[in-house]
């Protein structure tokens, strides 16, 4: 190939087409389509995700105030009752004499990951259990412990 053949090559494709450049109605469609294809089949996949990521940080959440309704135990000797609920974690209840608090780091009562308070009552419904701590869940549907959507302590 001659430089001559080469420099007449690359002008060639240099220079711009006589006709418009761009895509077609068809070609923007199609893209259009294939889009909403991915975004329908990956969007439901995406949600369900999050939803089992909110169901995780409510059990974590639990255990860790769980943790705390322990310290309180060893203070107090008995878990808060159900009147004094855990707002008894922040401010000392009036029949509880060795209290030792506050024990939680802010004066707010902790939320559930979907803004909802802890449901709590001692003694548990549950055989076995001392307290029930739990989170109505995203439906936030009052129930007993261990109802379906409830996450609970174990």
């Amino acid at each position: 190939m001659s430089d001559t053949e080469l420099s007449h090559n690359t002008e060639d494709f240099l220079k711009p087409d006589d006709g418009e450049g761009g895509f077609t109605l068809l070609e923007l469609l199609v893209v259009i389509v294939i889009l909403g294809l991915l975004i329908g089949l990956v969007a439901p996949a995406v949600l369900r995700q999050l939803g089992h990521a909110k169901d995780s940080i409510a059990r974590q959440s639990i255990a860790q105030v769980g943790s705390v309704l322990d310290l309180y135990k060893l203070d107090a000797g008995s878990y808060p009752s159900t009147q004094d609920g855990l707002q008894a974690l922040i401010a000392k209840p009036d029949d509880v004499d060795s209290w030792a608090g506050p024990y939680l780091k802010t004066n707010n009562l902790p939320l559930d990951p979907w803004g909802h308070p802890y449901f709590y009552q001692q003694p548990s419904a549950r055989q076995g259990l001392e307290y029930d701590l739990c989170s109505l869940g995203s439906a936030d549907k009052s129930g007993q412990p261990g109802d379906p959507g409830m996450i609970c302590n174990k």
